[in-house]
């Protein structure tokens, strides 16, 4: 007889980040696995947030309990309605030797989160796992999004009422609700790190950036369906941090980068770095604010 090892090839590595989709709207990826081997290979697929031991795994301490390297939960926010947010098809089946099979994810989000996410795996003959693809997506309530910087939340959704869902329930009752009436509430704080390299020598200006989205959907008009402005220009710039294209307009579908850098002037106390809040104003169908806290310091190349 010949001993054979079961070989596949996975058109995906790392992370398949479905990116940003409107709540209770769907969107649709594909993964292709290719048989390499000699011979006809079972196989079935599993996710994480249906295995039959996940409620006695949750019983360990919240993972946003923990630093964020020791964090080995791939299940994030889930949907409402107790549905998948996630699912894949087929389900099981076999792959022919030399054939590929192709997997299609949908990710089906039923209200508005940043934190959707959860692991595929592969299984060959029921038990080999061949291949681990973690999941990701965010959904929003209205087609636009900003994102980047460092987190200044954890990845786990709150049971609270918060402010948004009550927006929600006002608009569905006809009211007008703008979010960013008030500035001192803000839809989210972002912060945006800039560390200049010190090596004793010229270096690089510290660079960041934001993301800023309009997301592809009848919902908003077919020109400049979303517009965006960083306000607070005089005291980023008295502190020495320079701001590329702070205003713009999106069509659907499109992305800008909000890029700022930031040389330290020669009168810098390093003892006290510059901490500038500025506001990020997005007008689409609503409209949002979000603060913007930019720090800037002087890090050692050693």
């Amino acid at each position: 007889g010949h001993g054979v090892v079961p070989g596949t090839v996975c058109s995906v590595e790392g992370v398949l980040d479905m990116g940003y989709v409107l709540a209770r709207e769907q969107v649709t990826s594909t993964i292709q696995v290719q048989n390499t081997s000699s011979l006809t290979l079972p196989f079935s697929t599993q996710l994480d947030s249906l295995s039959p031991t996940r409620d006695r795994d949750r019983q360990n301490i919240p993972a946003f309990l923990s630093p964020s390297v020791q964090r080995a939960e791939f299940v994030g926010t889930q949907n409402y309605s107790g549905l998948s947010v996630f699912s894949v098809s087929p389900t099981e089946g076999e792959i022919e030797a030399g054939k590929s099979q192709e997997f299609i994810i949908t990710f089906s989000p039923d209200h508005e989160s940043l934190y959707y996410s959860d692991r595929l795996r592969v299984l060959l003959f029921g038990r080999q796992t061949a291949h681990e693809v973690p999941l990701k997506g965010a959904a929003r309530e209205h087609p636009m999004f900003v994102e980047g910087g460092d987190p200044l939340d954890v990845p786990v959704e709150s049971l609270a009422v918060t402010s948004s869902v009550v927006s929600q329930e006002a608009l569905r009752a006809g009211l007008t609700v703008s979010p960013c009436l008030e500035p001192q509430e803000p839809v989210r704080s972002l912060l945006l790190l800039l560390e200049y390299v010190d090596g004793g020598g010229p270096a690089e200006p510290a660079r960041a950036e934001l993301r800023v989205g309009a997301l592809e959907t009848p919902l908003l008009a077919a020109r400049k369906a979303v517009e965006f402005r960083l306000d607070s220009l005089p005291e980023l710039e008295r502190a020495g941090i320079a701001v590329e294209e702070p205003r713009g307009a999106l069509d659907r579908g499109q992305e800008r980068s909000v890029r700022v850098s930031w040389a330290p002037p020669a009168d810098l106390q390093v003892s006290d770095p510059p901490l500038v809040t500025a506001l990020l104003t997005l007008k689409g169908d609503i409209t949002e604010c979000y603060r913007v806290l930019l720090m800037a310091r002087v890090v050692s190349a050693a």
